[in-house]
């Protein structure tokens, strides 16, 4: 498969790669963060997630991503009489009951870190970044967050994994191999006690990006990437609850793409769901909120897309962990 991701470097740097630069994530459902920095500081808690993604298994130097994301709020505010609040310690905020009790946020501010070591074939890509987000209340029951994230983005190219026609190459300089450029992303997400709806653009700095020195050789740049996505979580009775959402995915010029999920839970122990994405995979999820400190959730892809043929499928491990978790809370309120 070597020649397959040489032909998708060259492609990348030839400015004719207009597929996702992104990592791919299935369960960004439960972690939306990594997607929109408006959710900074949005739980009652300091939220940690650490994560891996192997993609398309089977086949040799696929992709392969690990992430880790720390956030939490700022300040008292959050802690009495707005959406982060629970009347006691250990309340379930997926009760039904609990929406008679649900407060918009009082304004505050939130923080956290996020890295990405995303690994395709020669190519590796490290991003790291620092967000800021400010929520505030914009009527009894409806909160909005604005944010904003930036840092660095290091791409690098392993030569060793790489055949030349010609030694020398000008696309191609030896000694170029690693590119460390700025990197911003920015947000907006509505959200209440049953519904969310959220806006987020990455890489908007649009950066240039190649691996010579060479004058003439041709540059590959950064594309941004926009991400809308909204859901609404209906209940079936006091404690089961369904969540059916929706993201559109557009990177300029390829076309639109979308995620299709549901998600169903009973109360605050475990969650099942499912995912489609058109012409690329049938994802299944699953959760399990093993105590105050420990929320553990898996999921599969089913290749549908022609790669399905050589492909084992691709797997997804996300680990949570609520610290500071002054209320107890046995599953994650806000990330869905």
């Amino acid at each position: 498969m070597r020649t397959v991701f040489l032909i998708l470097t060259g492609f990348f740097l030839l400015k004719v790669s207009y597929g996702q630069q992104r990592p791919q994530y299935t369960q960004y459902i439960f972690n939306n963060y990594l997607l929109n920095p408006a959710l900074s500081g949005i739980e009652n808690y300091t939220d940690v997630k650490v994560g891996s993604r192997v993609q398309w298994t089977g086949i040799n130097d696929g992709p392969v991503t690990s992430f880790f994301s720390i956030h939490a709020p700022l300040g008292k505010q959050y802690l009495y009489g707005n959406s982060n609040s629970f009347a006691e310690k250990g309340a379930n905020p997926m009760e039904r009951s609990y929406l008679q009790n649900y407060m918009a946020a009082e304004p505050h501010h939130g923080i956290g870190i996020s890295g990405t070591l995303d690994k395709t074939g020669p190519i590796k890509v490290l991003d790291l970044k620092a967000s800021y987000a400010y929520h505030l209340g914009l009527s009894p029951k409806i909160n909005l967050s604005l944010g904003v994230a930036a840092g660095i983005s290091r791409m690098s190219l392993d030569f060793s994994k790489l055949s030349f026609e010609n030694s020398i190459d000008p696309a191609i300089t030896p000694g170029f191999n690693t590119r460390t450029q700025p990197d911003l992303d920015a947000g907006i997400w509505l959200y209440g006690p049953d519904f969310f709806a959220g806006v987020s653009v990455q890489q908007l700095l649009n950066k240039p990006l190649n691996f010579s020195d060479a004058q003439a050789a041709v540059e590959g740049k950064q594309v941004p990437h926009l991400f809308v996505t909204g859901g609404y979580k209906f209940f079936l009775n006091e404690q089961l609850s369904v969540t059916p959402s929706v993201m559109f995915k557009k990177v300029q010029p390829a076309p639109l793409s979308a995620d299709i999920n549901f998600k169903v839970a009973f109360k605050d122990k475990f969650w099942i769901g499912g995912s489609y994405r058109p012409q690329d995979a049938v994802s299944a999820m699953a959760g399990f909120n093993i105590s105050s400190l420990f929320v553990l959730s898996y999921a599969y892809d089913f290749t549908t897309s022609e790669l399905g043929s050589i492909s084992n499928g691709t797997h997804e491990i996300v680990l949570g962990i609520l610290l500071n978790n002054r209320y107890k809370v046995t599953c994650p309120q806000r990330n869905w």
